[in-house]
């Protein structure tokens, strides 16, 4: 139980860390909480950082979720408390400590989460959110697009309760931060090629 415990705080806190703010600071001394989206994510430190950049903090927002996920799985942790510490980090990410629970949208940190543990609804989900990219050229459309599939897609595939549940919650909070991208989409003024994730 201790160790389980120590699993999700861990989880949290390695979730918490703000990729994009670090490396957008340390590297181009830029925060990307001051311009675009003014959002930690990937697609603004493309935006507003460089592609580099955005890259390697989309590189680091998904180890974020995949890191704690794979310790869980490799130290034998039911399924229950592995889905638990995947929460956490994702949670981590969305509402981190260190920037005052003010943090991104979670979706890359979320497919961290999902690779180890559900890796063929993962894969499904990836070719959702690319065709939905392709048709729009709006990366908000993508993601929204993969986190409603992601349930039914874990469900499909016959993936345990846990993960099922996960991705409800996940995808559920993923749209949510989505909120403003949804309003913007309803009124025709979010941005194409990246949209303002």
């Amino acid at each position: 139980m201790i160790l389980n415990i120590f699993l999700v705080i861990f989880a949290y806190l390695l979730g918490s860390v703000p990729t994009g703010l670090l490396l957008s600071k340390a590297l181009a001394g830029i925060d990307p909480r001051q311009k675009g989206s003014r959002n930690i994510g990937a697609t603004n430190v493309m935006r507003t950082a460089g592609k580099v950049l955005g890259a390697v903090t989309l590189l680091g927002d998904v180890l974020k979720g995949l890191i704690p996920v794979v310790i869980a799985l490799w130290l034998g942790r039911e399924q229950a408390w592995v889905a638990a510490v995947g929460l956490a980090a994702f949670l981590g990410h969305c509402f981190p400590l260190y920037l005052r629970f003010k943090g991104g949208k979670g979706v890359a940190t979320a497919l961290g989460v999902f690779l180890p543990l559900t890796p063929l609804a993962v894969l499904m989900a990836v070719v959702i959110f690319a065709t939905g990219f392709a048709i729009t050229r709006m990366v908000s459309v993508g993601s929204l697009a993969a986190a409603a599939a992601l349930p039914l897609l874990i469900w499909l595939r016959g993936y345990p309760l846990p993960s099922i549940i996960l991705g409800i919650c996940v995808g559920a909070l993923v749209i949510y931060r989505h909120k403003e991208n949804i309003q913007r989409l309803m009124t025709g003024k979010e941005n194409k090629l990246w949209g303002k994730s």
